[in-house]
């Protein structure tokens, strides 16, 4: 990868047999370094066929991890292309989002079954719908035909050509929202809207500090609080980044490389503090972040850019009576009702054009190792997609 022939990684190429489950694509490893796919019977357990009893499986590529890896590790496999169980669909990616939570899968910070495919977003179209589920009868169903684009997120691999994705986590794209806008804007647009929505309700008047302001989630977040009437104090480690952060939407911009952020928030707030602080940085920050509450303010850590935030002393809140959080986008949408409210916020805002995802960069998905690369230097701008056709 990052610039290699496929000859040159055909080495490291593995066939995965696999099947479904109703949550999620789990894979099987069968090394095909020595043997090709088509001598290769079913692995987890069930008995290979005769070679004359033997259907030809149409393949696809995938990126998937055997372990804990380095992006340097990650490479295309050919898999099996799999076929949807009871309540799901079989969609045909489009784009796949690249996000930092991909970087703790592949990484082994959060735990994963394995072996895995990476990717927990996306957008295709359906190719093949399952036999229905039975729910009971107070329960949204999706009403999704052959041929429908649409958008998803979880732990589905998105990182492939084809993935199962349960019916119940698709929604049904409108016409006027391209697919790479919608992969682009899935998981950090959500995250986004149950950030100032949910883990706080961002109100006319606030204060906010927004971390990393110049990324591809801190951009969204930013243009929204602006539009809740927030004032949004950003910080960017570039003057890049903080030009980005400014056209977003925040008033002003501390360059945290150059500036001692606690001191420059107490400056601009008379002393007084910020009302809620989002930070999708982690442990760099967090400290400074509780710094800059003001009495009763709220901390929402919600990621680990920069590694995971160690455990905190309880009593370290009760320095002016704040109050902290560690929000995760999985769990405000437990529920089809949950999912629909929120993507139905989403997609109205990205219609309105109060967000508007920025694309840094559209890469192969070959390069999937070169997009973890760059997420990780956290030197984006934008979101990453890999084009998945």
């Amino acid at each position: 990868l990052g610039g290699s022939t496929p000859s040159a990684w055909h080495g490291r190429v593995h066939t995965l047999s696999t099947w479904a489950s109703p949550h999620r694509q789990r894979h099987s490893v069968a090394c095909a370094t020595q043997q090709s796919p088509q001598q290769h019977g079913m692995s987890g357990g069930h008995p290979a066929l005769p070679p004359e009893q033997q259907q030809p499986r149409r393949l696809q590529n995938a990126v998937a991890i055997g372990g804990p890896c380095d992006a340097d590790a990650l490479a295309v496999a050919q898999l099996p292309v799999p076929a949807p169980g009871l309540g799901e669909a079989l969609v045909r990616n489009q784009f796949c989002g690249v996000n930092f939570i991909d970087t703790y899968h592949r990484s082994g910070l959060y735990t994963v079954p394995l072996p895995f495919v990476l990717g927990v977003e996306g957008s295709g179209t359906v190719e093949q719908l399952g036999p229905p589920a039975a729910t009971p009868p107070s329960t949204p169903t999706p009403r999704l035909s052959v041929g429908d684009r649409v958008a998803y997120f979880g732990r589905h691999g998105s990182y492939a050509q084809y993935s199962t994705v349960p019916t119940s986590a698709l929604v049904a794209l409108p016409d006027h929202v391209a697919s790479d806008t919608a992969a682009a804007a899935w998981v950090q647009g959500m995250t986004a809207v149950s950030l100032s929505t949910r883990s706080y309700a961002v109100r006319a008047g606030d204060v906010v500090l927004v971390h990393a302001a110049g990324g591809g989630t801190g951009q969204l977040l930013t243009q929204l609080c602006r539009h809740l009437g927030a004032t949004v104090i950003g910080t960017a480690s570039s003057e890049r980044k903080a030009s980005v952060a400014s056209a977003a939407g925040a008033r002003h911009v501390l360059r945290y490389t150059q500036q001692d952020v606690v001191d420059e928030v107490m400056a601009l707030t008379g002393g007084r503090g910020v009302d809620v602080v989002f930070d999708g940085v982690g442990a760099d920050t967090f400290d400074g972040s509780l710094r800059c509450l003001c009495l009763g303010g709220t901390l929402v850590s919600f990621g680990n850019a920069s590694g995971k935030v160690p455990p905190v002393d309880i009593l370290r809140l009760s320095q002016n009576n704040v109050k902290l959080m560690r929000p995760t986008l999985f769990e405000y949408v437990k529920t089809r009702a949950e999912l629909e409210a929120l993507s139905g916020e989403l997609l109205a805002h990205l219609t309105s054009g109060v967000m508007a995802p920025s694309i840094q960069q559209v890469l192969p998905l070959e390069a999937a190792s070169d997009a973890h690369r760059t997420l990780e230097s956290r030197g984006t701008v934008g979101k990453l997609l890999l084009d998945c056709t």
